[in-house]
């Protein structure tokens, strides 16, 4: 026997009769029908089914992962195939079985929606919404439905919101009572009846218990807050109050036996009781032997503790559900502590179960080409900032406010809801306000103002900038769409007497292994046209490849250093174009290279000699990418460096125009101007960041151990 089969027919005893007799029978039948079955699945050719002998796993050599063989039922029963439902006018050998006929359903099960703040119903409304893109037969809840411990007025308003809610499900819901529902407070009030609540329940919402059927299956709602029945008293705290009183087990009786002859039953209550504690010992020694001796209740439903659990029993599902509202504290949400719902599906000879968190079903129907480039165009919206954290040399005494503004717009034709938040993992920083919050309507734009003091006094030791979080919902008219979170650096705006280069020059060193500094492509903002990219380096040595200042990837244009070759390319016209001088570099030697694109060719100059040039179609247009420009690297595909340099990088200069275009003398410290699109002199970090002394006032990240060091060699000056 396939050990398969054995792991289903175990599944069958647990769901068979439970007399020991009725389930030997089973059992045994189980086991010859299943290995029938498998033989029949096999010759019957089944695609699922059909293998060669091969060991496990040699079918899924790229499958890293055996999740999807633990599973609880068996197998759906199949048909062989006939001409009334089975229709092609193509040739196969391999026979497709059909799913049989028989009348499964689904349900839906809510857990708590109370127990937590007003607006929990926000989330019972998307449960609602969920469960109608789903359409089960019937919605069941567990209890706690409105807030309670009130009064009669303010019971009603819950009762009235609840009901509102649940009543746009497009199919039949029924409510089970929990002790939101029935308790009064407070208990010193004369005018509180003695049962509290109940009445008002039984009056609005239906009887605390009953019983109904469907498809051949039954479903009982039972009462676990009838507390005392002289007193009224009423706790989930007493043992001797978590107690089935002798009515309600009598209609029990009844509900079981009314229901002997359905292929499943399922009860539903609200609290645990199952689980003991201060529920004591009345279901584990009253209820849970009538429902093994019924023979075929399959499962039970109950809330209260407010996150999923499940506990089988002699063959019967335990379940707790978490919450569609009620107070959740999300401490480990996979792992049961969420807003969710179950969806139960029926089938004669098994349940299959699963929780879905609330909120997550999608609408096909909605989600059309035009919403989904309008959230593409916000999850790409730009955010632009007027001034910036002013960096001056009064700031090495004491703290310094700096104010700025964030602004950002809604292109789109539906509302989006925002949230514009200022962060940093330095503490030391303060900002007023820490965020704002609105809706911005169709078309309409935003600006936020803001203000920033670091609160210590030797600014250039900061770890961390501050950084602006834009967090978007696209408000679709049946959906919420959150878009993916847009973060930018707030800009460094240096004066005069903290930028200045004195005296000092520095380079950037880099290892070789792992060390760049990685530029964002929307920081670097090079025009279609004419364009320089210049630097100094020196090596240390020469890898098989080398990225030296890359923004290459079938894109774009990078300047390459690899065995001590260099390699100039520009992607022009759908092809790189490229120029490799005869000239092979030697370690230990600083050399300054700039590649020049004049519109109508590509030169290369070295040390200001120009050992190549590339005659290109005039104004050719360069093909643009999306990622960094890498300082010491080339950028793979996902914008990850790699082919790293060994050795010192200085002077990085980007431009418009060209900057040369014959013989000259390299500067060895350039400066910046109105044509200067990024300038790293390399002479002074801020914290873990590089300044970038154009016009732009960017500041990058120093990747990996690349730090400055101080330019030892005797260099030739202007």
């Amino acid at each position: 026997m396939f050990e398969g089969e054995v792991l289903m027919a175990t599944r069958f005893w647990q769901c068979c009769p439970r007399q020991s007799v009725f389930r030997l029978l089973s059992f045994i039948a189980c086991i010859a029908m299943l290995s029938l079955w498998s033989v029949g699945q096999v010759m019957a050719g089944n695609p699922s089914t059909e293998t060669e002998n091969v060991e496990p796993g040699e079918e899924t050599p790229h499958l890293s992962h055996d999740r999807h063989l633990h599973r609880y039922g068996v197998p759906h029963e199949t048909i062989q195939p006939s001409e009334q439902r089975f229709f092609t006018t193509r040739s196969s050998e391999i026979v497709l079985p059909l799913p049989s006929e028989e009348d499964a359903f689904t349900f839906a099960v809510f857990g708590d929606r109370t127990g937590g703040q007003p607006e929990g119903v926000d989330v019972l409304a998307d449960a609602v919404r969920d469960v109608n893109l789903i359409e089960p037969d019937l919605v069941m809840t567990v209890g706690d439905l409105v807030n309670g411990y009130n009064r009669t007025a303010e019971w009603l308003i819950q009762m009235r919101e609840f009901k509102s809610i649940m009543n746009r499900l497009l199919c039949p819901w029924f409510p089970v009572a929990g002790n939101h529902d029935v308790y009064w407070r407070p208990l010193n009030d004369p005018e509180m009846p003695k049962f509290q609540h109940q009445d008002h329940y039984e009056m609005h919402f239906g009887p605390l218990w009953y019983s109904f059927q469907h498809k051949q299956c039954a479903f009982t709602v039972i009462y676990s807050d009838e507390g005392d029945e002289e007193t009224g008293e009423k706790s989930f705290s007493k043992p001797r109050l978590q107690k089935i009183s002798d009515e309600q087990l009598a209609f029990l009786r009844q509900a079981l036996a009314r229901g002997k002859d359905c292929n499943h039953q399922f009860i539903f209550l609200h609290h645990p009781r199952w689980i003991g504690g201060n529920y004591g010992d009345d279901w584990k020694k009253r209820v849970h032997p009538l429902l093994v001796e019924a023979g075929n209740v399959t499962a039970v439903f109950a809330g209260h503790i407010h996150h999923m659990r499940s506990d089988p029993n002699d063959g019967i599902e335990y379940i707790a559900l978490a919450t569609v509202g009620g107070g959740q504290k999300g401490v480990v949400p996979e792992a049961g502590y969420l807003h969710q719902y179950h969806l139960v599906t029926v089938r004669k000879e098994q349940v299959a179960m699963a929780a879905f968190p609330v909120g997550q079903a999608m609408d096909v129907r909605e989600i059309t080409s035009s919403l989904q480039e309008e959230t593409i165009q916000l999850a790409r919206l730009p955010v632009t900032f007027k001034g910036g954290i002013q960096v001056s040399a009064a700031m090495r005494e004491k703290p310094s406010t700096s104010q700025f503004s964030v602004s950002f717009s809604n292109p789109t034709s539906r509302p989006v809801e925002y949230t514009v938040s200022l962060e940093s993992v330095d503490n030391r920083w303060q900002f007023a306000p820490d965020h704002t919050h609105g809706v911005l309507n169709a078309g309409a734009s935003c600006k936020a103002d803001f203000s920033a003091v670091y609160q210590a006094k030797q600014f250039e030791r900061l770890s961390e900038m501050v950084q602006v979080t834009l967090s978007q919902d696209y408000l679709a008219p049946a959906t919420r769409y959150s878009i993916p979170e847009v973060k930018k650096n707030v800009p460094l705006l240096f004066s005069d007497e903290a930028s200045s280069q004195g005296t000092v020059n520095r380079a950037l060193a880099l290892d070789g292994s792992g060390d760049c500094v990685s530029l964002e492509s929307i920081k670097v903002p090079l025009p279609q046209g004419p364009f320089t990219v210049e630097c100094w380096f020196k090596a240390r040595e020469f890898a098989d490849r080398v990225g030296l200042l890359a923004k290459t990837e079938q894109s774009e244009y990078g300047i390459f250093a690899s065995r001590g070759q260099l390699d100039a390319s520009v992607f022009l016209g759908g092809a790189y174009k490229n120029i490799r001088p005869d000239l092979k570099l030697k370690v230990g030697q600083w050399y300054h290279v700039a590649m020049v694109y004049e519109g109508d060719s590509l030169a290369l100059y070295v040390d200001g000699k120009p050992p190549g040039r590339l005659p290109t179609k005039p104004l050719m247009k360069r093909k643009a990418n999306w990622l960094p420009f890498i300082v010491g690297a080339d950028p793979d595909v996902r914008g990850r460096p790699n082919s790293f340099f060994n050795g010192e990088i200085d002077e990085i200069r980007i431009s418009k125009g060209a900057r040369y275009n014959q013989p000259f003398e390299p500067k060895r410290r350039l400066t910046s101007d109105e044509n200067t699109v990024i300038f790293l002199d390399c002479d002074r970090t801020v914290g873990p960041f590089l300044i970038d002394r154009s016009p732009q006032g960017h500041s990058f990240r120093l990747t990996g151990d690349a730090h400055l060091t101080d330019v030892k060699e005797s260099v030739k000056q202007e």
